[in-house]
């Protein structure tokens, strides 16, 4: 059910995530509504702040910050400031491929600290003034594969696990309120996060399949414009979405194998 639909964006729009693939597009859409733009990444933002300009945002700021560590959620809160949050689009995320046995604990703990504690921090501070005042949207991109044993992927499926589970909870908790949480779930997208997540040559990676990040960030926009809680990008991963909900879990977990495994791990 919708909460609240609306036409547009207004206001101060906070996008983490915004250097690339889905979070630039998210910061084209917010700049295209005239928002007031402030874009945080642990990159280079550049790119980001070029295309929130060209797209026509009322103003543009950039943070350089690790949204995994505390220091990295203080210095963007730092310069929000005293202002009102009218959008969060908590879109930062990270991911390892391979074993998680054999994966070094600090990318495993960045995965977890990325996803999970710094995305839950900053919408509990900017989620709690938004609900003092009654007004706000809040925007967090989760995954298909919450709903997907991962092997190979076992950390980042199992914090987007987490995420799509603490936005509906918290969309209820939220009910009575003018406050909009949703949730936007990709499938495999045309995106750098194979590359950075070191999964060049799995089966997934390789899949001629991958979603446009335009599109897909443009039915994560529609949703929160219409005040849904959960929103499934593209038809086919609403089926993928519907059967690993359907399927037992241990066979869902040997068709991720399948995708997500080294090439050199060619095991069954």
């Amino acid at each position: 059910m919708s909460k609240n639909p609306i036409d547009k964006l207004s206001g101060l729009a906070v996008i983490t995530g915004g250097s690339s693939g889905i979070g630039l597009e998210l910061v084209k859409l917010a700049a295209k509504d005239g928002c007031d733009i402030l874009i945080a990444a642990d990159r280079e933002l550049e790119q980001g702040a070029a295309a929130a300009r060209a797209s026509g945002a009322a103003s543009v700021e950039t943070v350089e910050a690790d949204l995994a560590t505390k220091e990295g959620v203080d210095k963007l809160m730092d310069a929000i400031g005293s202002r009102h949050v009218d959008v969060l689009m908590a879109n930062a995320g990270a991911g390892e491929g391979g074993k998680f046995l054999d994966t070094e604990w600090g990318e495993v703990k960045h995965t977890i600290d990325t996803n999970v504690t710094g995305t839950v921090s900053l919408i509990h501070r900017v989620g709690r003034a938004m609900r003092d005042r009654n007004a706000g949207r809040i925007l967090v991109t989760g995954s298909i594969v919450a709903d997907m044993p991962g092997p190979f992927n076992l950390t980042y499926n199992s914090t987007k696990a987490f995420i799509v589970d603490f936005c509906v909870g918290l969309a209820n908790e939220l009910k009575e309120t003018d406050v909009v949480v949703s949730c936007l779930l990709p499938g495999v997208t045309d995106t750098e996060f194979f590359e950075e997540a070191d999964m060049e040559g799995t089966g997934v990676q390789q899949s001629n399949m991958k979603a446009d990040p335009a599109k897909v960030a443009k039915d994560g926009y529609d949703a929160l414009l219409d005040g849904e809680v959960k929103e499934v990008s593209g038809l086919l991963n609403k089926v993928q979405y519907l059967f690993a909900d359907i399927l037992p879990d241990g066979l869902v977990a040997k068709m991720h194998r399948q995708m997500a495994k080294p090439r050199e791990s060619a095991d069954a």
